[in-house]
């Protein structure tokens, strides 16, 4: 996992993954399956994630990878973690289990409050690793990772491990923060939660309060009903002039006349969908159960 902290360079922010961050929510929605993604209800808790100074290095890291195994429902898996010079955050050695190694930068036998983080991408990947669950490229694959933490529960760490101001500059993972508080938005839709409760880092929040306003446009993109007066007049002209619609636009136009159907993403888990162009109409997700109000 990259480590940003260590060198202190700039954090890039916006939204550069968004596509990959999609593409992975639909993934976890095709492997875990609906009630698969609700079994991850229960998010990793900020007392299990506390690393008092006084305690033993050692016998911490392995209560906090324990109780990240035990949140991330790998209950055979044992991760061993150990601390090395080195200039990635973490790093996990995946094999056949059941024990894992995960060696951890030394900086954290210090900087203990962000160990937890640290973990949470590397037990991901071996959950993830155990799903037989993958992406084309190893880079598309970090992003991955980071999406599973954050929409299975862990991630909020990672994000809250961020902090930046005129002399400091942290961020642990792939994801920008704001593209972190997208996911954790889309999760907090799906299970009526909001875990920017939980974070210590005021950058962090302010990530959060950023990817979810991005999250919300999602539920308001077109042909849904509750999308934008603007974004319904393109639509409108979009279906009129039977043209590919613009950049940017998620919806897509098949056949001609009364055959004419409009695919677009599930805002929930990704799933495309396709329906008859006929004005209002309700649809209901096969992957997701999500049940949308449309206006095709």
């Amino acid at each position: 996992m990259t480590d940003n902290g260590r060198h202190n360079s700039p954090v890039r922010h916006g939204f550069p993954h968004l596509e990959t961050v999609r593409a992975s929510i639909n993934a976890l929605f095709r492997r875990l399956s609906h009630e698969g993604i609700r079994a991850y209800e229960t998010p990793f808790s900020p007392a299990d994630a506390a690393f008092e100074d006084t305690e033993d290095l050692h016998l911490g890291a392995h209560r906090v990878a324990s109780a990240m195994v035990r949140a991330l429902h790998l209950p055979d898996a044992r991760v061993v973690v150990t601390f090395r010079p080195m200039a990635e955050a973490a790093t996990v050695e995946l094999a056949a289990g059941p024990e894992y190694f995960v060696e951890v930068n030394d900086r954290f036998r210090t900087h203990r409050r962000d160990l937890a983080a640290a973990l949470a991408h590397e037990v991901t990947h071996v959950l993830l690793h155990r799903l037989d669950l993958c992406l084309p490229t190893t880079a598309a694959n970090e992003i991955l990772t980071d999406t599973a933490a954050a929409y299975l529960g862990v991630g909020w760490l990672l994000l809250d491990a961020y902090r930046e101001d005129a002399l400091t500059h942290q961020k642990l993972g792939y994801l920008t923060p704001e593209e972190f508080g997208y996911v954790l938005a889309r999760r907090g839709s799906l299970l009526g939660e909001d875990l920017s409760t939980w974070f210590t880092s005021p950058q962090a929040y302010e990530a959060y309060v950023r990817g979810r306003a991005r999250a919300a446009r999602d539920l308001r993109r077109a042909p849904l009903a509750a999308a934008g007066r603007a974004e319904r007049l393109r639509y409108a002209m979009d279906r009129r002039a039977g043209a590919v619609p613009g950049r940017g636009a998620a919806y897509r136009f098949e056949g001609r006349g009364a055959d004419l159907r409009v695919t677009f993403p599930c805002p929930v888990c990704g799933q495309r969908l396709r329906l008859p162009v006929r004005g209002p109409v309700r649809a209901r997700c096969g992957l997701c159960h999500t049940v949308l109000e449309c206006d095709t």
